[in-house]
């Protein structure tokens, strides 16, 4: 199992940081696209580091068409020799449209096209073919060998989906690397629900599973003291409401009888009534989604959870020194 951490994205400390955590043993670095783009400090992570991953986790794919996020992709994955994994999402509509004003059409649909505008560009530049990708919603026939990149010697660029619903598990089954799988999970939805698709999606393709890999990194509350913990798992807690609130999370609610609760969650959202909305949100609700505890026991229920059964992971961000973090990532190897 790969362990990830998270990493700033600030341009000034990304080198510093991304050093620090390649000497503490992790195996990836994680940045997600929220207020900065991931590709820049990632880069100037990678010419500091030697072995370590870059995980995108998640950039916006439709922000972007298939050709920029294939450059993208190209430029630092043979800069870096191999170590970007692309994890790509969907987003949201009103993120789409009105942040990045991009078309947005039948997400499923619509990222299953560009996986594979993205599959037939990367046959152009690394195999030779013929760019002639015609799609509803994109198409790609046109590359002189005056854009086509020359340093094509590597690997291709790892390719991961963030899903949650089945539409988008069948997508990233049957086309993608692996899967990148929301926090906004549980064991449960897991079992019975995400994995059951991704097998019928690999099956399909004549994949194995083991050859399929699944990241999940789950919501985690610990640290080094009792009181650190209860602030943690009160900050969690609020992650959760405000996850719950999103209608395309509910089959999550809904697998454990709490599906009722969105409606609420959404009302007091609308008002801006935060705290309110946490206090809905039992402990029950807390140690089912997320994982609590002493750093030891967090390690030892994410094992019993999920080993066997997950290829990748992550934790970090959280309030432990880092003699703490070099223990939880033996113990989790163990």
């Amino acid at each position: 199992m790969k362990i990830d951490a998270p990493v700033t994205a600030d341009l000034n400390r990304i080198a510093e940081e991304a050093q620090t955590l390649e000497n503490l043993g992790y195996d990836g670095l994680r940045l997600a696209e929220l207020n900065h783009d991931p590709f820049l400090p990632l880069t100037i992570a990678a010419e500091h580091t030697g072995t370590i991953e870059l995980v995108t986790s998640v950039a916006v794919a439709f922000a972007r068409n298939p050709m920029s996020m294939a450059q993208l992709a190209h430029d630092l994955n043979a800069f870096s020799h191999g170590r970007l994994v692309l994890g790509l999402g969907s987003q949201v509509k009103p993120h789409i449209e009105r942040r990045f004003s991009m078309p947005w059409h039948k997400a499923a649909a619509q990222m299953r096209e560009y996986l594979e505008a993205m599959m037939a560009i990367f046959d152009c530049w690394y195999d030779g073919k013929r760019l002639e990708y015609v799609g509803e919603y994109y198409q790609h026939t046109l590359m002189p060998s005056t854009f086509t990149p020359d340093n094509v010697d590597g690997p291709r660029p790892r390719l991961v989906l963030s899903a949650t619903g089945p539409l988008m598990t069948k997508v990233a089954a049957e086309l993608a690397d692996g899967m990148l799988m929301h926090p906004f999970s549980s064991e449960k939805y897991m079992r019975e629900v995400t994995l059951p698709a991704i097998q019928a999606g690999l099956d399909k393709r004549g994949v194995a599973l083991q050859d399929f890999a699944l990241d999940y990194a789950p919501m985690i509350a610990t640290g080094e003291t009792d009181e650190d913990i209860t602030r943690a798992i009160e900050h969690i807690r609020g992650r959760i409401a405000f996850y719950g609130c999103t209608v395309a999370y509910k089959p999550v609610l809904d697998i454990h009888g709490w599906g009722d609760l969105q409606e609420e969650l959404i009302r007091l959202n609308r008002a801006h009534e935060t705290s309110a909305m946490s206090e809905l949100i039992t402990d029950e609700m807390v140690e089912t989604i997320a994982i609590t505890g002493s750093p030891v026991e967090v390690v030892d229920k994410m094992k019993a959870r999920f080993g066997g059964v997950i290829h990748r992971t992550g934790f970090g961000g959280v309030n432990l020194s880092e003699e703490t973090l070099g223990e939880m990532l033996s113990r989790l190897r163990e």
